[in-house]
């Protein structure tokens, strides 16, 4: 259970946050909705503690995240794996050695900045990417991918932390709709298969309801909605895009069938 009591984040002068409580149960798919600027991001960043709250606390069961530092913070942030929109991969670095960054926190310090990865961890990585049909793409360099495809090999990259959850903040921004299917179908299928709670950051109304169980509406740092997705009306959703609301209610893809994902095995990696 991922619990935040009274989140609040001040940039100077500016209230990025204001006192957000949440509490998230395992296994959840979480969608973070609300426009341009409403506190999303900045929400998902303190619970990786990437941004520190201003007041307030977060706990994982029976981890207080707001109070970690050093290598006990290393190794939430290896529990609580990130998403960006703008993947963060090494550019010049193969596909295979981007998805290995994410076992660092597994193996140690001499043996990662040698790259000298074992055959299990390889293995964990191989696994990773066939689950995503970029496998093939192993040894390519990762600048030479399409959006969509770095996206999936960022997603892959957080998979093989064997993270307890993951955080992904607006994912698919910058991809096309048949890019955005896939990544999104991506991050489902980890949270069927897995259990992996998964808390994901969206514009798009459309994709919050076809993908997630509970949706969270945000507006100038406050959640002003939480429930499911039928819960939320056109007319509350327009309350909540304001000017935005054409945008955000746009037609989105399906997603993949979940009755096939509910049954699939959700023990190892490999």
């Amino acid at each position: 259970m991922l619990v935040l009591d009274d989140v609040s984040r001040q940039f100077n002068n500016k209230t990025a946050v204001a006192g957000v409580s949440l509490s998230i149960p395992a296994g959840s798919f979480v969608g973070v909705i609300g426009r341009s600027g409403a506190g999303k991001s900045t929400l998902l960043r303190m619970v990786n503690r990437l941004v520190d709250p201003t007041s307030g606390s977060i706990r994982f069961g029976d981890v207080d995240v707001t109070r970690l530092d050093g290598k006990a913070l290393r190794d939430w942030r290896a529990r609580c794996a990130m998403i960006f929109q703008q993947f963060n991969l090494v550019g010049r670095l193969d596909v295979l050695t981007n998805v290995l960054m994410g076992r660092l926190s597994k193996v140690p310090t001499a043996r990662s900045l040698l790259r000298l990865w074992s055959e299990e961890d390889r293995a964990i990585a191989l696994a990773a990417l066939e689950q995503f049909d970029i496998a093939q793409l192993a040894a390519q360099r990762a600048d030479s991918l399409s959006g969509g495809q770095q996206q999936r090999v960022a997603i892959a990259r957080a998979l093989v932390q064997e993270p307890d959850a993951i955080l992904a903040d607006e994912p698919i921004a910058s991809l096309d709709p048949r890019n955005t299917k896939v990544v999104m179908d991506a991050l489902l299928r980890i949270n069927r298969h897995y259990g992996i709670t998964v808390v994901c950051n969206l514009h798009s109304l459309d994709l919050a309801r076809g993908y997630c169980d509970r949706l969270i509406g945000m507006s100038a740092g406050r959640v002003v909605f939480d429930g499911a997705p039928q819960m939320l009306t056109e007319d509350v959703a327009r309350d909540l895009y304001g000017l935005e609301a054409g945008e955000a209610l746009g037609h989105a893809p399906a997603p993949e069938p979940r009755a096939g994902l509910i049954g699939a095995p959700a023990a190892a990696l490999i």
